[in-house]
């Protein structure tokens, strides 16, 4: 009996031992939770804070994060950085000597809290902090120095402190928006670019920096418990974030979130509720981001394309009449144009018989205007536009008419009626209905005109299906005396093929170069009404009809948006043709090297562009293509700055003398692999190398090889980033471009990954795919040793 009763004393014991566990917040070593919908999480000790993993709404996908536990909804208020979201049977541990880690079903490392070797337990604290503490009872690491979108009560942000807002409601990867304290003082509100992480301008700034006084600007943002939020200066003073007598008397839950939005708020949600109740919101920043976000770079509040109204308390975003969204799970972000842009085709009479307007009413898009017409009427504003094919809209207001091109930027609605927003279209392309801002046309007109166009079209179908039997007929009768002697010119592909004597007359006689390289000139053309570049290729190797046909049936079957699409080829006689889709910004080398320096968003874009495309010749094309003279003259624009590669598998073609350099190699003097002078075999890494050379060009702005006076000799680029890297002097290496240098971080990134790419043992360079990796940020750059004995650094 007393075996009995102390057995029940112990079992007592143990089980109010394991519920204090349970409530007090305390998390174990060891510990784990697996993400299934009906997972326990970890409380804090008044069970207002959950630590877990939660269900995203609509998939089957779940997000670790802290949540209040009491509140319906669930409102998560942390999770890691870049928001990745795990399956069904992912598990997150409290590991000694890694901290937290959360693994995928197959064991892969997802995320994690950092490497932790003195750990005693965890803590789900009560105000929504959780904290990883060590054996002598200090904190190791906590949540709230590693804040996702939202601050609470207790929480402070220093200067240097970031909050990025999240993609969506649903999308917590890291979004466009800001927040920032700055080293000066000032807390601001910017947006960014994604892949790099650099900030645009801000569109709110406190005005806590004092250039008088040092010490009176802002040292810390504090959100205080009784849900006050300040910036408290060096100096002791305070500015008031939260207006004086805003927060509600009472037992509230308080929190601050840079929404998707763009839009910083401070909410309060009762603790104690009575019926339907929601976050209300005391404050927000800035009063109206749909006018606030003014520069010249990035898309504004909404994507490009996109435009920004304003209902007095949250924006919204909508495509205009004639576009889409680029993906339609991002309301707020890119809008495609559901038409092809004006300059994809020749226009006639002035553009009049090709194109035509939609008016779109109380539409602005401020920052995309490249020209400016004063005076001017209604009139001449949308005539200007009609005869320009780089117009996309005209705006009009007040007798001004500004001209813009796309993509079009910080796009919003405006009160006004004066203002009147033209969107130029190709006449047979229909634009799309938006669920909201229609446009509409104002020729009341248009039924009947389409009524007469549909009967019309009856009568000319009628027409055309006749024409067309005895066209057919007689173009088989044709076919089957030519099949009587079969060409040896055919090539495995559904690429159309042209004569010489068509692409004589497209091309006007071959009178307008656009370029010329190794592998021939290109000259400007028009087919049909598309206006194209056409390649006269140089002398062939020899046997080199074979080679032809196989390498443009190989060109044919590559489909990447980084790379030049081929239309079509001629194969005539000794005459040997390539068709392309024209380029309308020109080579990278114009763009680099002109007048204007490029910024370094377009720079960091560009390179990333061109490291895609050679990722997918060597690495996902149904036959590897080893490119061979990756230059800036080889890499062409299109009209949204996109990057494509040019010229890709034609190296086989040449003859080699034909090649730029005085080797007998083939490439351009100053992006040649160390390999072409060894007679050692030839692999990708040599476009590896040119890559990492021309990285370098498009991070700097300089040329590869520059020849600075007869008695000083040649400075090569590859050489002076080495020295500048190892003294730790990118500033000079970027000529001070301040753009670039404030994106310090993935300035290096580039730099140390170019290094990669050039050294001289072709095993040390990356592939392409780490490559991209690398400049994405997905895969840490390690540092990279000197490049070789062609550096004249001493290594």
């Amino acid at each position: 009996m007393a075996l009995v009763l102390l057995r029940l004393i112990f079992l007592t014991i143990f089980l109010r031992f394991i519920a204090a566990q349970q409530t007090n917040g305390s998390v174990s070593v060891g510990a784990s939770l697996i993400a299934t919908p009906n997972v326990k999480p970890w409380l804090s000790s008044s069970g207002e804070f959950a630590f877990g993993f939660q269900q995203v709404q609509g998939s089957d996908s779940f997000l670790l994060s802290i949540w209040y536990d009491k509140i319906a909804d669930k409102t998560v208020i942390w999770y890691p950085e870049e928001g990745p979201l795990v399956p069904t049977g992912s598990k997150v541990e409290l590991i000694r000597g890694s901290g937290l880690v959360l693994s995928n079903p197959q064991g892969r490392q997802i995320w994690t809290s950092g490497p932790i070797s003195d750990l005693a337990f965890g803590h789900m604290n009560d105000t929504g902090n959780f904290v990883i503490v060590g054996s002598n009872s200090r904190k190791i690491w906590d949540s709230f120095d590693f804040p996702a979108d939202t601050m609470l009560p207790a929480q402070l942000m220093v200067r240097g402190g970031v909050i990025n807002s999240k993609m969506s409601n649903t999308n917590y990867s890291g979004g466009r928006f800001q927040l920032r304290l700055l080293q000066n003082g000032n807390l601001v509100l910017n947006t960014r670019n994604i892949p790099s992480g650099f900030a645009y301008e801000p569109y709110y700034i406190s005005g806590t920096y004092d250039a008088i006084n040092s010490t009176n600007s802002g040292e810390r943002v504090i959100f205080d418990e009784t849900g006050d939020m300040y910036i408290l200066r060096g100096s002791g003073q305070r500015f008031d974030l939260t207006t004086r007598g805003a927060v509600p008397s009472g037992d509230y839950y308080h929190r601050a979130t840079l929404d998707s939005d763009g839009v910083f708020r401070q909410y309060y949600y009762p603790k104690n509720p009575t019926g339907n109740t929601s976050w209300e919101v005391i404050w927000f920043e800035p009063e109206n981001i749909c006018l606030n976000i003014r520069g010249n770079q990035d898309s504004g509040a909404c994507g490009f394309n996109n435009v920004c109204s304003f209902d007095g308390n949250r924006p919204t975003c909508a495509c205009p009449q004639g576009f889409s969204l680029l993906d339609p799970n991002d309301a707020n972000g890119d809008c495609k144009p559901d038409f092809t842009p004006s300059c994809h085709e020749v226009e006639s009479n002035n553009g009049r018989d090709t194109f035509d307007f939609i008016e779109l009413n109380g539409i602005s898009w401020p920052q995309s205007d490249y020209e400016h017409m004063n005076p001017a009427n209604e009139q001449s504003c949308k005539s200007s536009c009609l005869e320009d094919c780089f117009c996309a809209v005209a705006a009009y207001r007040d007798g001004e008419c500004w001209k813009k091109r796309f993509p079009l930027s910080n796009g919003r609605k405006v009160a006004s009626a004066n203002v009147k927003s033209f969107l130029k279209f190709r006449k047979g392309d229909i634009p799309g209905t938006p669920p909201r801002l229609l446009g509409k046309y104002k020729d009341q007109r248009t039924l009947i005109l389409v009524g007469s166009v549909l009967l019309g079209t009856c009568v000319s179908v009628i027409v055309v299906l006749t024409v067309a039997i005895c066209v057919g007929f007689f173009v088989i009768y044709k076919k089957k005396v030519r099949n009587t002697y079969p060409s040896s010119n055919a090539i495995e592909n559904n690429l159309p093929h042209f004569t010489y004597q068509e692409l004589d007359k497209a091309t006007n006689g071959f009178k307008d170069e656009l370029g010329k390289g190794a592998f021939g000139i290109v000259y400007k053309g028009v087919i049909g009404k598309t206006m194209v570049a056409v390649k006269k290729l140089n002398r062939l190797v020899q046997d080199g009809e074979k080679e032809f046909k196989t390498e443009v049936d190989s060109i044919a079957r590559t489909h990447h948006k980084n790379l030049v699409q081929l239309l079509g080829y001629c194969d005539e006689g000794e005459q040997r043709l390539l068709i392309y889709e024209y380029m309308s910004n020109g080579t990278l080398a114009v763009f680099l090297f002109g007048d204007t320096r490029p910024t370094w968003k377009e720079r960091s874009y560009i390179a990333v562009g061109i490291a895609k495309g050679l990722r997918y010749l060597h690495e996902e094309c149904s036959a590897q293509i080893i490119h061979c003279d990756i230059k800036p003259q080889n890499i062409l624009l299109d009209e949204y700055f996109n990057a494509k590669i040019s010229d890709f598998g034609l190296a086989k073609l040449l003859l080699m003398n034909q090649s730029r350099t005085n080797t007998g190699i083939r490439g351009t003097k100053g992006y040649v692999a160390p390999e072409w002078f060894r007679n050692t075999p030839i692999t990708v890494k040599v476009d590896v190398y040119s890559f990492g050379v021309l990285l370098l060009e498009i991070i700097s702005c300089r040329k590869s090889l520059v020849l600075e006076s007869e008695y000083e000799g040649v400075s090569v680029l590859t050489d002076l980033a080495w020295d500048y890297y190892l003294e730790g002097r990118l500033d000079a290496f970027v000529e001070k471009d301040l753009e670039a240098l404030d994106d310090y971080k993935n300035l290096t990134r580039f730099v140390m990954v170019g290094l990669w790419c050039i050294q001289e043992n072709s095993l040390l360079r990356p592939t392409m795919r780490k490559v991209v990796q690398m400049l994405e940020g997905e895969i840490e750059v390690a540092e990279p040793p000197c490049p070789g004995p062609l550096s004249v650094t001493t290594c």
